[in-house]
């Protein structure tokens, strides 16, 4: 069994060397003026009517990125919460015990995600360049 998985591995392996060298692009790079032609159509391929990312795009798109991931993680919890305030009321005794152990890694995951994007607003405020 070992020896059919060696010539199997040593099958995969040749056949990937073999699609892996593709001769006909590389001999027709492998000259200076080969080379010298792709760096030139690379550089002309570039759009210059782009707008050049600003201060003010990245603050906008990370503000809208901290906005929409604040909103979800606030809806997340609400609801999280409400599940287990829900099954808290009706539980028996035996199952408020657990619910009360399920409560803890919900309020170290709202500290976690509440304070991080604590942090990364103020890393915002504090990185904002001076006007």
């Amino acid at each position: 069994m070992k020896k059919k998985m060696k010539l199997i591995l040593y099958f995969f392996i040749s056949l990937t060397i073999l699609f892996s060298l593709n001769p006909i692009s590389y001999a027709a790079n492998s000259t200076m003026g080969g080379i010298i032609t792709s760096a030139d159509d690379f550089l002309n391929n570039g759009d210059i009517n782009q707008t050049p990312i600003t201060d003010a795009s990245i603050r906008e798109t990370s503000n809208l990125i901290y906005n929409v991931l604040l909103t979800i993680g606030i809806i997340v919890a609400i609801i999280w919460g409400l599940i287990i305030a829900m099954q808290f009321i009706t539980g028996a005794v035996e199952e408020k015990a657990k619910i009360k152990e399920a409560l803890v890694p919900y309020i170290v995951g709202c500290i976690i995600i509440f304070g991080a994007f604590g942090i990364w607003k103020l890393a915002l405020i504090v990185l904002r360049p001076i006007e």
